[in-house]
């Protein structure tokens, strides 16, 4: 048997794991690990940004089932994609991060990009580890996607330096392969809490459950559904929650949020998290009576702010909920017998009233609404919700808050936004990774389905391609604009609306001339400066093209 490189035992452990795409960028050592890979068959979507990269990686995780890999150069390009890093561990994406290193006999040196990655990533990490030796890789590899797997998702950090990578082995012959793993333990609660909160929630006035995005994650959807039209209990999705249920479901309080949130005195919380996107349960926003039955699989994340500890469920939603279903019997809620129904009725119907009047507002410049409004119509004559063929990226402060009522989603993980820590600049790698996760691209072997629909589409497993729509700030979109010459690079037919008002949140003038005069007055050391006559911070350019950004990679805009 011919003498194996580190590179191609790393490649053959990754296509052991069942990886069959790796997001990333090469360089000096790592390009190595990247040929080897793609002589075995291994997609590598190659970037312009790690930082793009590592956000493809974590939310194809996200999309898959399965821990997303990115691969980059160590040193500078470990720090560039650290804000992968904490995208996958704020938001429980299992990520595994791959970085080369320099020698380690050069160590403490000066090397070439040389930086101590794992003192760095391990407080960041699930794990960081090392591989000692050649024969030590496999292992390594199937330690650290485990970790970033199983339990609570998130990232995990392998560093491989460059003797490791160029290193030879000898003799293979006993050199461990590895092999896909088997999916997480999906762990259930204990009775005695299951009992207590189904008897709970068969005394509340007005009862709510609130569906996160670890209810996508952990594919749940069939056990939600079951549970609400048994129980007949109104929901209210979070931003990425959206979907799992569809959003036209009569249940769904979306639309009367506020006076949801007022009213419920007994919430049971699905794979979310009492963070800032529901105000950490607190009143003024929640009513001030309220408890929370929280479930997650994380049992740190459980009792956290309003939520009780002494009614957190710890398992795994697609398997806690039937449980919770079985002991709630056939009790279903009475929504007649309180006046809550009819004040999130009320309140439905004039949020509704307010959102088609915003839609309908004929001034210039558009306003958000009605650009995002005019989008919506358009492309769901094309494509309705129903069909699920369509996947929302959303990021951008108004753009992203003002989307996420316009565009109703019926099928869950078809809508991506900034996430938990909000974070600018994910759309383009999220809008790559959707793309091959959805349309075959390199799914990984054995993945869950990540799509719906089953009309029939070549290459693509019999089933519809899946548009990916990025609808996209323009200061949001400046952060990992250039990604779109990536799309183009490997013909990804994603479809980019940039609303463009020049400025963060605002631009600072309506009309090309009033903008000039502001810019002035920031240029000119005889203008004057301190009297508000000059660019804001938030200020961009007025009226940049970037539709043409598209026409410079042999795109369309």
């Amino acid at each position: 048997m011919a003498p194996l490189t580190g590179a191609q035992i790393i490649a053959r452990s990754l296509r052991g794991l069942g990886v069959t795409v790796i997001f990333g960028i090469v360089g000096i050592p790592v390009v190595e690990i990247a040929e080897e890979a793609i002589n075995l068959g291994i997609k590598f979507i190659g970037f312009r940004n790690e930082q793009a990269a590592g956000y493809a990686a974590s939310v194809y995780g996200y999309l898959t089932g399965r821990p997303g890999v990115c691969l980059v150069v160590g040193g500078p390009g470990v720090l560039h994609a650290i804000p992968g890093i904490g995208n996958s561990s704020v938001n429980a994406f299992p990520f595994l991060l791959l970085a080369g290193s320099s020698e380690t006999h050069l160590i403490s040196k000066g090397a070439f990009q040389e930086l101590d990655a794992i003192s760095f990533l391990t407080p960041h990490t699930k794990i960081a580890l090392r591989p000692t030796s050649l024969d030590s890789i496999p292992e390594a590899f199937e330690n650290a996607y485990r970790n970033a797997w199983y339990g609570r998702p998130g990232p995990s950090f392998i560093d491989l330096p460059a003797d490791i990578i160029q290193g030879t082995l000898s003799s293979s012959a006993d050199l461990p392969l590895t092999s896909p793993l088997p999916a997480p333990p999906k762990p259930s609660a204990d009775e005695p809490t299951l009992f207590k909160a189904a008897q709970l929630l068969k005394t509340a006035r007005s009862p709510l459950i609130v569906i996160g995005k670890g209810t996508a994650y952990a594919r749940a959807t069939d056990s939600i559904l079951s549970l609400i039209s048994q129980t007949q209990i109104p929901f209210l999705p979070t931003p990425m929650g959206k979907g799992v249920l569809p959003d036209s479901h009569p249940l769904n309080t979306a639309s009367a949020r506020s006076t949801a949130l007022k009213e419920a005195d007994i919430i049971l919380l699905l794979g979310a998290r009492l963070n800032w996107i529901l105000h950490f349960g607190s009143p003024p926003k929640w009513n001030p009576h309220a408890k929370f039955i929280q479930v997650d699989i994380d049992p740190q994340t459980l009792g956290s702010n309003a939520a009780d500890p002494s009614l957190a469920i710890h398992g795994d939603l697609a398997t806690v909920i039937p449980q919770l279903q079985s002991h709630l019997s056939t009790w279903h809620y009475n929504p007649h017998s309180s006046a809550c129904t009819s004040h999130l009725l009320a309140a439905k119907e004039r949020n509704l009233a307010t959102a088609a009047k915003r839609a309908n507002d004929t001034s210039v410049p558009m306003t958000h609404s009605a650009a995002l409004s005019a989008i919506e119509r358009t492309l769901h004559t094309l494509s309705p919700p129903d069909d699920g063929n369509i996947v929302y990226v959303s990021e951008g402060a108004n753009t992203m808050d003002t989307s996420r009522s316009i565009f109703p989603v019926s099928h869950p993980r078809l809508r991506l936004d900034a996430g938990t820590h909000a974070t600018m600049g994910v759309g383009m790698g999220y809008a790559i990774a959707a793309y091959i996760a959805y349309n075959r691209l390199g799914a990984q072997l054995g993945e869950a389905q990540v799509g719906v629909g089953a009309v029939a589409d070549a290459g693509n497993g019999g089933r519809q391609k899946k548009k990916i729509v990025c609808l996209e700030g323009d200061s949001a979109f400046g952060f990992s604009a250039m990604e779109v010459e990536t799309m183009s690079r490997y013909g990804m037919d994603i479809l980019i609306f940039v609303i463009n008002n020049g400025g963060v949140y605002h631009g600072d003038a309506d009309e090309r001339e009033a903008w000039e005069r502001l810019q002035e007055g920031t240029l000119s050391p005889s203008a004057p400066s301190g009297n508000g006559e000059g660019l804001r911070s938030t200020s961009l350019s007025f009226q940049t093209k970037y539709e043409e950004m598209a026409e410079m990679v042999g795109g369309m805009g």
